[in-house]
């Protein structure tokens, strides 16, 4: 990292878009080896919001017949208010651009105000059946109430929570009987509702990039559309159907190979080549048992281990080529 750091700074240098004084006070701040904490700091606070939340859960479940649920949902809601209080008095509003709290602790106390609505709603079903036997409405309230918020308070965090929301209602109300029979993977009606939304999260995606609207949530949205696309799809290449799922598979994978360039992102790179290997090796083995070549097969299981070096090397190269023009593009 501090290597490439360097040659970042030369290449700057080099173009002449800073001045030798530049240049000679960034190496020597660099030579001091000061590092932030605020990495560190953060997630210390993202794991007490999380032991917060998950000590209440565990406070409720150990000792629900002494308190009462009047008593443990009384103290909820309270504890929930005084979170989101406090949050909107500190917020700057919303605003379609990035934006943030002056104090960084109201991103968590915000997260744990979510975080308390999904356990109070949740409790709210489970012991007094409030939404009936919509239970898919138990998932939608919080989903909806966690959209709001990681739109106002600017909060990625809880747009995945919200996102994820999504996906399990739309999964109780695909088909609740298979998720209560823990048949989910055998219920193929999910796999084209994942693929449903994964498209409907890349075709927001794109259209919040036209508006201006929240740009910078474009990652976290590909990234969910890339895991929902890619693992219904190679679950369904298993079926009898396949070929259109592989059609779909690979047009997926072009479009997200394409964005993590656009937007840099390293880790929508890395999956979308760890999908397309476990794709294209699928479909390998499928060419292979619809040839009916046995004897290929036995000889190329002695290939297997340079097959796989041969993969990891090309992986490693595949990366490395990313940096490098991720590292070009931001120089120029």
């Amino acid at each position: 990292m501090i290597h490439m750091e360097e040659q970042a700074t030369q290449a700057l240098f080099d173009k002449k878009l800073i001045t030798d004084t530049q240049f000679k006070q960034v190496k020597a701040y660099r030579s001091l080896e000061i590092f932030s904490l605020n990495t560190e700091l953060k997630l210390f606070l993202y794991l007490s919001v999380l032991s917060f939340t998950t000590g209440i859960g565990i406070l409720i479940y150990q000792n629900i017949d002494t308190i009462g649920h009047i008593a443990i949902l009384s103290i909820l809601l309270i504890v929930t208010i005084v979170c989101y209080y406090f949050s909107f008095k500190s917020s700057t509003g919303f605003q379609k651009g990035e934006t943030s709290f002056e104090n960084p602790i109201f991103d968590y106390l915000i997260l744990a105000a979510v975080l308390l609505t999904c356990i109070f709603i949740g409790y709210l079903q489970f012991q007094y059946t409030t939404f009936g036997t919509h239970y898919g409405l138990a998932t939608l309230v919080p989903t909806v109430i966690g959209l709001f918020c990681a739109y106002y308070f600017d909060n990625k965090s809880i747009l995945s929570i919200a996102i994820t929301g999504l996906a399990a209602y739309i999964g109780l109300t695909v088909s609740p009987q298979s998720l209560l029979n823990n048949n989910f993977y055998e219920t193929n009606t999910l796999s084209y509702s994942a693929i449903g939304l994964g498209v409907v999260l890349v075709l927001w995606s794109i259209y919040s990039n036209q508006i201006a609207l929240k740009k910078h949530f474009t990652l976290v949205y590909l990234t969910f559309g890339l895991h929902l696309i890619s693992i219904s799809c190679v679950n369904n290449l298993f079926e009898p159907y396949w070929s259109v799922f592989a059609v779909i598979l690979a047009a997926a994978l072009y479009y997200f190979y394409i964005s993590s360039y656009k937007i840099k992102s390293v880790s929508l790179f890395i999956f979308t080549i760890i999908y397309a290997y476990i794709g294209v090796n699928i479909l390998l083995f499928k060419a292979i048992q619809f040839l009916n070549i046995d004897d290929f097969l036995i000889a190329f299981s002695f290939f297997i281990p340079f097959y796989l070096i041969v993969s990891i090397i090309l992986f490693i190269g595949l990366i490395k080529k990313f940096n490098k023009n991720s590292n070009d593009d931001s120089i120029r």
